[in-house]
């Protein structure tokens, strides 16, 4: 299976940034092959998490209810699959604190609704689209099977991202959306270029720190 152009191509436009160099030579390094699929598995976990509480929370938009269903089961098998990959290699699924990626984005979400679902749906699209990226980003160099794996995976995050962004845009008036995406774009772009004291799958370019643990 080979990259497909047209299918990233909505993906690098909707980002303000692609991801640093500096952070892909990191990420290929040997010694953080384990960080880097335990981080995935709890970004798959966290992502069926999220899909899961929007249900609960908003039992009355139907549209969210279905995309958010299918997300969520979506997500859980993923989880599964690097699960299993991850027992092939043998990595144990170990406790790995979280980045700051998705903090430092939460915290920019209103705490009012509508604004608060509008924001927390951009904010999911952001990070579907930037895992979407660097699987591409990472896939090209990595061993026959973790790049197939990687690569399997492109198509259902570019789903997402454009899911999270078709519930997003009817909650509010056009200009508000573009301004609102246009704050999370800027914001995103800052958390993924500034350098960063520990390695994650959504972290920044490195800063000398060791973030193996």
């Amino acid at each position: 299976m080979s990259i497909d152009a047209r299918l990233l191509a909505p993906v690098k436009a909707f980002l303000s940034c692609e991801t640093p160099e500096s952070w892909v030579r990191e990420a290929l390094q040997p010694h953080h092959q384990a960080t880097l699929l335990i981080d995935h598995a709890n970004c798959e976990k966290k992502a069926a998490a999220t899909a899961l509480s929007l249900m609960h929370r908003y039992v009355e938009q139907a549209g969210l209810l279905d995309k958010m269903s299918r997300l969520a089961r979506e997500e859980l098998r993923h989880f599964e699959q690097v699960l299993k990959l991850m027992r092939s290699l043998d990595i144990v699924y170990a406790p790995l604190s979280a980045s700051r990626y998705a903090q430092g984005l939460h915290k920019g979400v209103r705490k009012q609704e509508p604004g608060r679902l509008v924001d927390t749906l951009i904010v999911g699209a952001l990070i579907e689209a930037r895992s979407c990226e660097r699987f591409a980003r990472l896939a090209p160099s990595l061993s026959p099977e973790l790049k197939a794996f990687y690569e399997s995976l492109l198509k259902s995050e570019a789903r997402h991202f454009n899911d999270y962004l078709t519930l997003a845009k009817p909650l509010c008036d056009a200009s508000l959306f573009e301004k609102r995406l246009a704050y999370f774009r800027d914001l995103e772009a800052d958390l993924i270029q500034s350098p960063d004291a520990e390695f994650r799958f959504h972290s920044g370019p490195p800063s000398g720190v060791n973030g193996s643990g």
